[in-house]
């Protein structure tokens, strides 16, 4: 009887051992290429991926290409691609640094803060307003392609 017990405990703590979730750092989870699903410029939502009334229908094409560290890529809305490297500061803050050519008025840097992230959504929040969308802090919620 205690054999029984003894393998009945060995097994249900193998069980539910094996079940736990392994957490997947942010490091691993942002390589991806993330595609705009929504966009808001300041407090106005401008894209809405797959809506027919888009003020601003350019995000079709918005890209964030973050596959192989420390390489970026951004395509803006209006086509513009910019390549660079990225940079994670703790699990909060992205960084796309030494952009060519340059995106106006950034100095070829553009820093976000992660809002969240999971394996298939993305949601960052630029820390200075945008001059090509008039000078907006915009929110961009991502998807994988």
């Amino acid at each position: 009887m205690k054999k029984i017990a003894i393998l009945l405990f060995a097994c249900s703590f193998f069980i539910f051992s094996c079940g736990k979730d392994k957490t997947v750092p942010v490091s691993e989870k942002i390589k991806k290429n993330w595609i705009a699903n929504t966009v808001k410029e300041g407090s106005a939502i401008v894209y809405t991926k797959g809506a027919a009334s888009n003020t601003r229908p350019g995000y079709s094409n918005f890209q964030l290409k973050l596959l192989t560290p420390p390489s970026a890529t951004l395509i803006e809305f209006d086509g513009n691609s910019f390549t660079g490297q990225y940079e994670l500061v703790g699990d909060t803050k992205l960084i796309l640094k030494n952009l060519s050519p340059a995106p106006t008025g950034t100095g070829g840097t553009i820093e976000f803060t992660i809002d969240n992230i999971n394996d298939t959504q993305l949601i960052l929040t630029r820390t200075t307003p945008s001059e090509k969308t008039g000078k907006t802090t915009n929110t961009y919620t991502l998807t994988v392609q």
